[in-house]
């Protein structure tokens, strides 16, 4: 690995997952998540229809996690504009992870996480980061 990608696994073992999910899940699977919804692609967006976009790479909707400034009296879970998630420093996607996922049922948003990543061994996406 190298690149931009290298300071992001870095950071996530620096402790950015300290606290992910309140410790029930282990940091990882949001590398897990990540390249299923974005393919660690910071910079997607995704809109469907103008009734939603979602941003950067954990695919967060407009309509709960960040202000776009499209939808009026959205929840903005996050309290961050919806640019800050297409950042290759992942800092604020990350805590806005941490925000969104303090629930359990919140990980429904993510269909990367029933389908590949929860309950699942997922060592094998940082096997090649010398972690």
């Amino acid at each position: 690995m190298d690149g931009w990608m290298d300071g992001w696994v870095d950071g996530w073992m620096d402790g950015w997952m300290d606290g992910w999910m309140g410790g029930w899940m282990d940091g990882w699977v949001g590398v897990c998540m990540a390249q299923h919804e974005s393919h660690l692609n910071t910079l997607l967006t995704k809109s469907f229809g103008g009734r939603d976009t979602v941003y950067g790479i954990f695919q967060f909707s407009s309509k709960f996690a960040c202000d776009d400034g499209k939808m009026p009296k959205m929840r903005n879970q996050c309290g961050i504009p919806c640019s800050a998630l297409l950042l290759d420093d992942i800092t604020q996607a990350i805590q806005c992870a941490k925000t969104v996922v303090k629930s359990p049922e919140n990980m429904k948003i993510w269909s990367a996480w029933t389908r590949h990543c929860q309950n699942k061994d997922v060592s094998e996406y940082i096997k090649n980061c010398g972690v």
